[in-house]
């Protein structure tokens, strides 16, 4: 076929990256998914792995890898609260070391590469909604520093070695994602009360619940992605999300409607930087990437929780 490329998908075994392979070989591409496995998973990919066209790679960015590829989308990185929490450490170095290597890897052959950024460098925001312009109001000290900080260094990389060393680049901060595949154990706030409303147990809410959240289905972002990858207009950052924001405390209820549950909101206190709204601009996206989200939340979430239940089974 023409136009095949030959794609590296870095942490291609999580969640948005096994989405990502998925679409990427559909669309006639090879793909090479690395993936250390730290909350990526074999059971996201193992449909895939009969495809001659997809190659797995058990490999950890922090390490240099050596292969010959077209695009880049450097995707590892843990990305719940619980999972990056759990070794600050290796999530700060995935973000830096590991980003090297790829910046690395790509300026070796000349490789397009892609940075899924994240809504956490604009830390608990003082703008709203929040434009790709704003710098963020990030504890570089705080608990949650390791992930947040680590994005905000891996985009200066990225931006560096585009100026220094011509690598073509591209930044997408990705807002709240949820979808089929997410980990029923990962702490975030959509997985958790999907898994609690289907066990009939009380659903945890931090906070009083009107703090804000704006949820984005995963085949959504991964069109956005795509897109961004072959645009040639920006290197971004271009912020991908959806910016229909929802209180904490409506999704809550919202997921218990739909799972057909018994289970009662129960209040907990708030877990520390955790940010009080998030709601992504999408003008540039709308822009440069012709690009809007098209699944709406209450479709988004039906699918999911049907995901779930199969899971729990």
């Amino acid at each position: 076929m023409k136009n095949r490329k030959t794609v590296l998908v870095t942490g291609g075994a999580g969640f948005i990256g096994s989405h990502l392979c998925e679409r990427l070989l559909e669309e006639g591409n090879d793909v090479l998914c690395a993936d250390n496995f730290h909350t990526g998973a074999k059971e996201n990919i193992r449909h895939l792995i009969s495809n001659d066209h997809f190659e797995l790679i058990r490999h950890d960015i922090v390490n240099p890898l050596a292969v010959e590829v077209d695009q880049i989308y450097n995707l590892a990185c843990p990305a719940s609260p619980i999972n990056y929490q759990s070794n600050p450490i290796k999530t700060i170095k995935t973000s830096t070391v590991g980003v090297v290597n790829m910046l690395g890897l790509a300026k070796r052959v000349k490789a397009r590469i892609l940075q899924t950024s994240t809504s956490e460098v604009y830390g608990d925001p003082e703008e709203h909604p929040q434009k790709e312009t704003y710098w963020g109001n990030v504890n570089p000290l705080g608990v949650r520093s390791c992930y947040d900080e680590g994005k905000r260094v891996a985009e200066a990389l990225f931006m560096n070695y585009h100026r220094q060393n011509d690598v073509d680049v591209r930044i997408v901060r990705i807002f709240n994602t949820f979808g089929p595949r997410m980990h029923p154990n990962d702490g975030r706030v959509v997985s958790n009360f999907i898994v609690q409303a289907l066990r009939n147990e009380p659903i945890s809410v931090y906070g009083d619940g009107s703090h804000t959240r704006s949820f984005c289905y995963v085949d959504d972002l991964v069109s956005g992605l795509i897109k961004m990858m072959e645009n040639t207009e920006t290197i971004g950052p271009v912020n991908i999300g959806n910016p229909v924001e929802i209180t904490v405390k409506e999704l809550a209820e919202k997921i218990v409607k739909l799972a057909d549950s018994k289970s009662e909101i129960t209040y907990k206190p708030l877990p520390e930087d955790d940010p009080r709204k998030r709601q992504p601009d999408i003008s540039l996206a709308k822009k440069y990437l012709n690009w809007e989200p098209k699944t709406t939340l209450e479709d988004g979430l039906k699918k999911t929780i049907e995901y779930f239940r199969e899971v729990l089974k």
